[in-house]
């Protein structure tokens, strides 16, 4: 399957499909091991209310990086599926380029590096820069896994409103995940 066929889905179906795949930027990078998944009719969804100078690669197409700002703090990676869905990027498992991490997060245990979207986007050097940007393309490299991930399922973090949908995806048991998932 092409790249853009994999993104030209729905981001629910997507989201957990990413788990275990390898994403590099500029060769620093990990394992993807949490995921969200967002719509164009979700109230959380920056596509909510349609394209925006803000949202613009939303709408740009599958395949793309959409990056933003959350709380004009932390930068935030997603990937744009089919009609303006987006699945944030919310944690990886540092692979390639730890030291170079390292030094751009200023910490040295790697289970903090990536282990939420802003310290990811920290640790990989990712900025407004990015936005819109293919991800087949340079700086990005991404490795789909070769087999699905155990996945745990719970709801999306940081939310006001669809904070019930359950959205959130992980490899279930991981070290890296941003926050542990509720025990069943």
């Amino acid at each position: 399957m092409s790249l853009f066929a994999f993104f030209d889905r729905d981001a629910a179906i997507v989201a957990p499909e990413l788990l275990g795949a390898k994403l590099l930027v500029a060769g620093a990078g990990g394992l993807i091991v949490e995921t969200e998944a967002y719509h164009p009719d979700d109230p959380a969804s920056h596509s909510f209310r349609g394209p925006t100078p803000r949202n613009g690669a939303m709408f740009a197409g599958p395949g793309r990086v959409y990056v933003y700002r959350s709380y004009g703090i932390h930068w935030c990676l997603n990937f744009v599926c089919r009609n303006a869905s987006a699945v944030l990027i919310r944690a990886l498992e540092p692979t390639d380029g730890i030291d170079q991490m390292r030094v751009r997060r200023g910490i040295e245990d790697p289970r903090g590096l990536c282990s939420g979207p802003g310290k990811l986007c920290a640790a990989l050097a990712v900025t407004a820069e990015l936005d819109g940007r293919m991800l087949d393309a340079q700086p990005f490299r991404l490795v789909l896994a070769p087999a699905p991930a155990s996945v745990a399922i719970g709801k999306r973090i940081g939310l006001t409103k669809a904070a019930d949908t359950p959205w959130r995806f992980g490899v279930a048991g991981s070290r890296y995940l941003s926050k542990p998932f509720p025990r069943a």
